[in-house]
């Protein structure tokens, strides 16, 4: 009998470490994730989602609406800042960071949010296949970790392959939006995005422009403050076959 699996047959595009929460923040994370954070069965890993498991939308937010999925949510500004602003949209947060899980908790329920709800997994296993195929109107990736060092380049999140593992979490003419504020990778992302059938551009010219639904964040302002320009595009998932 085979020894099961213990790694990923994929590099992930984060390195988990343990930080410490603080009192607040644990506080948070116990007493509200029974509401906000999704139990997702776990496979090969801590952070992985098991390859049978589905997600079941209507009964994870009590009703049908349309879905919008952040991968990477961090700190949770702008996809609780969304939330509120939007009621009749659910929102799902995609995160491996505790503290950034606990502070999006706690700023939700502080703003009374209620349509959203928060998953602890490596976002290409919950986008497929743990969402069912079409879920998403939207995707959102706002400033996934650059990995600018030559030797991690193979870590970045939008790379060959990811197309296809987005594409099945949205519906026909869903849409894709990214930003980042390197260079690199956002020519990067251009090219893997251009090359992907699954995908057409839904933004004319070299870039698109500055998706409205974005808030402004630190981490935003800092790449400005450093001089680096903010590179957004917007992608289409053409109509299935």
């Amino acid at each position: 009998m085979p020894e099961p699996r213990v790694f990923r047959d994929e590099p992930v595009s984060f390195v988990r470490r343990s930080g410490r929460m603080s009192e607040g923040q644990e506080r948070a994370f116990e007493e509200l994730s029974s509401f906000y954070l999704i139990d997702v069965p776990r496979g090969i890993a801590t952070t992985s989602v098991h390859p049978d498991a589905r997600l079941d939308v209507a009964a994870a937010y009590g009703r049908s609406a349309p879905l919008i999925v952040e991968v990477g949510s961090g700190q949770g500004h702008a996809i609780v800042s969304a939330a509120s602003a939007r009621p009749d949209v659910d929102f799902l947060a995609v995160e491996v960071f505790r503290a950034g899980l606990a502070r999006t908790m706690l700023d939700a329920d502080n703003a009374g949010v209620r349509n959203l709800r928060l998953v602890e997994a490596n976002a290409p296993e919950v986008l497929s296949p743990y969402l069912p195929e079409g879920a998403a109107s939207e995707v959102w990736i706002f400033f996934s970790d650059p990995w600018h060092k030559k030797r991690h380049v193979k870590r970045r999140l939008i790379r060959a392959g990811f197309p296809a593992t987005a594409a099945h979490a949205l519906s026909d003419g869903g849409l894709l939006r990214l930003a980042t504020d390197w260079e690199d990778y956002a020519l990067q992302m251009r090219e893997v995005l251009d090359d992907a059938p699954e995908f057409e551009r839904a933004f004319d010219g070299e870039w698109a422009e500055r998706f409205d639904g974005r808030v402004m964040t630190a981490f935003e302002r800092k790449g400005i403050a450093k001089g680096r320009e903010i590179r957004d595009l917007t992608y289409r998932r053409v109509p299935r076959g």
